[in-house]
């Protein structure tokens, strides 16, 4: 009743995005699942949680701590999600992350986003083991300097990104 063929179009534009989303958390539950099982989710989320626990005996080492359990559950299930600087989701950025980042960078983060690398590029020598070397590739990104990251999905990543360039492009315009 008065729907021209372009209202038809976009109902079936939406339904296809509605297919697509639930294809792409479909498939970054199968890769989530496959990874905490034979990729090295299990490993790698338990190796972060007691490093935070370890981080956490100290005063001095309670914000590692409370970064490691936050990439901990990134380790866990990387697929369909990415860390991205918290100030891009709104959380404002703590005095000395820098400084404790250069910190870590020099004590753990060099050595870890090295053997996530290799990790990674060992998988990628295999077809099937590509996804799984991807993953190490975001733990080795993370593990270089975690503090101030915030785990997101895919497209919340890419709106704050676009958000944040806008607001960047009109800044620079009205100087």
């Amino acid at each position: 009743m008065g729907r021209g063929p372009a209202a038809a179009l976009s109902e079936r534009q939406a339904r296809g995005y509605q297919l697509t989303e639930r294809g792409n958390v479909l498939m970054a539950f199968i890769g989530n699942l496959l990874w905490f099982v034979l990729g090295g989710g299990i490993v790698a989320w338990l190796f972060w949680v007691l490093f935070g626990l370890v981080m956490a005996v100290t005063i001095i080492g309670i914000p590692f701590a409370l970064a490691a359990f936050r990439i901990a559950g990134f380790a866990a299930f990387p697929f369909g999600r990415e860390l991205i600087d918290g100030r891009l989701v709104g959380e404002p950025r703590i005095i000395g992350t820098g400084i404790a980042n250069f910190l870590w960078i020099i004590l753990a983060g060099l050595w870890l986003a090295i053997a996530h690398a290799l990790l990674g590029i060992s998988l990628c020598i295999t077809i099937i083991g590509i996804p799984f070397g991807l993953a190490h590739f975001k733990l080795a990104q993370v593990s270089f300097a975690p503090l101030g990251k915030q785990p997101v999905s895919h497209e919340l990543a890419a709106m704050a990104r676009d958000r944040a360039a806008g607001a960047e492009l009109d800044r620079r315009l009205l100087r």
